[in-house]
């Protein structure tokens, strides 16, 4: 797995979810809205033990019913831009980050949403994975990234994302 798909993977974290309850799917949005900042590690892999820090502005998107997603990674001296988005469509939710699956990115291609929780689908080319946040408080994201092994789904990237300004530096230099 490639830094750069590994990156792509956890952008996906503010950019996705499924129809399963419109009205608590439009709830999480708005909760998610906002900057957030903070660290995350890849737990599995050729690139076992990388570090980065990420920060996200997340807003949502009115006409469509989803969620637009703009900011970068950086791991070491390297930066990385990240963009996802998401819409409401016909019988769920679509979405890529990047340029999707077709190019250097992935698809969101299915989620649902559970009170603060949400498990998203993630589609790149043979590749199958999925991804876990939950709000652990209002000012807190939890994220954990999966890719299917076989028939089991091993996580691979783990981050703690903070809401708020200033946060990136802070937490950079606590690493």
């Amino acid at each position: 797995m490639s830094q750069r798909f590994a990156a792509g993977l956890l952008v996906a974290v503010l950019a996705a979810t499924a129809p399963a309850h419109a009205a608590n799917d439009d709830a999480f949005f708005k909760r998610v809205v906002g900057q957030w900042n903070g660290p995350g590690e890849i737990v599995a892999g050729k690139y076992k033990g990388t570090k980065f820090v990420c920060t996200f502005d997340g807003s949502q998107t009115a006409s469509t019913g989803g969620i637009a997603l703009d900011g970068s990674c950086r791991m070491g001296l390297f930066s990385q831009k990240m963009q996802a988005s998401v819409e409401r469509a016909a019988g769920g939710y679509q979405g890529s980050f990047l340029d999707g699956s077709e190019g250097k990115g992935l698809d969101i291609i299915s989620g649902n949403v559970d009170g603060d929780t949400v498990v998203f689908g993630l589609n790149r080319k043979q590749l199958r994975g999925a991804m876990v946040a939950k709000l652990a408080a209002e000012n807190r994201l939890n994220v954990t990234v999966s890719v299917r092994v076989g028939g089991e789904l091993v996580p691979v990237i783990g981050m703690n994302l903070k809401r708020g300004e200033g946060l990136v530096k802070q937490t950079a230099l606590e690493q």
